[in-house]
């Protein structure tokens, strides 16, 4: 609607400062995003230079999604190995909950743990004492992502607009 169309163009301004383009430094100014643990991997998402399709047919709209989902198994894949081992999704936890003051460096080590063990039993299913998993392999991430709302759960939220005079 108009309505919608105006109000993307305030929030542009606003982050862009006026200027005909927003660059990675107009981020710094975002207090939603200021304290996110991975702040830079965010905004670098909003640099993506892969094109955006309208009107997609549901084959599109398939490789669309499993593109976003790549998207995300290489912020955990820090090594780009092709592989989210242990240590990379306990280092991914543990920066996510660093600014939590009550929960201890050990916590977010069992989560992780806990969460990788989960992973190998939907990917693996059950493991002999001797089998030892390897990492999410970019497979293994889709099976554990299906039936998910990929759409709904990745977003951010970061201009509150009711606080925005109205820029003409």
């Amino acid at each position: 609607t108009s309505e919608q169309i105006e109000h993307l163009h305030r929030r542009f301004k606003q982050l862009s400062q006026d200027q005909l383009t927003i660059r990675k430094e107009n981020f710094d100014s975002i207090p939603d995003l200021e304290f996110n643990p991975i702040r830079g991997k965010i905004v670098h998402a909003f640099f993506d230079k892969r094109p955006i399709e309208m009107n997609m047919d549901e084959e599109q709209l398939d490789r669309f999604r499993k593109e976003k989902l790549k998207f995300l198994f290489h912020m955990y894949d820090s090594d780009h190995d092709g592989k989210i081992t242990l240590q990379e999704y306990r280092n991914v936890v543990e920066e996510l909950l660093s600014g939590n003051p009550h929960l201890e460096k050990e916590s977010a080590r069992s989560i992780a743990d806990g969460a990788m063990m989960e992973a190998a039993s939907i990917c693996v299913g059950q493991m002999g004492p001797d089998q030892v998993y390897e990492g999410i392999t970019f497979e293994d991430f889709l099976k554990m992502w299906q039936g998910i709302d990929i759409e709904t759960k990745m977003h951010v939220r970061f201009l509150n607009m009711e606080t925005i005079a109205h820029c003409y």
